[in-house]
């Protein structure tokens, strides 16, 4: 159930959320990195 949960978030976020792939880490704002990070929690969790 909660892998299954992760792997729907995954799927809203890439639908949603801004791809980040292509920039350069240390040139991202705070909020990029947020989201950023966020988006790898929510990946790793449903690899998991």
């Amino acid at each position: 159930m909660k892998k299954q949960l992760f792997k729907l978030l995954v799927k809203l976020n890439n639908a949603v959320l801004p791809s980040l792939y292509k920039k350069d880490p240390m040139k991202l704002t705070t909020m990029q990195k947020a989201i950023l990070g966020y988006r790898y929690w929510a990946l790793t969790n449903s690899l998991n």
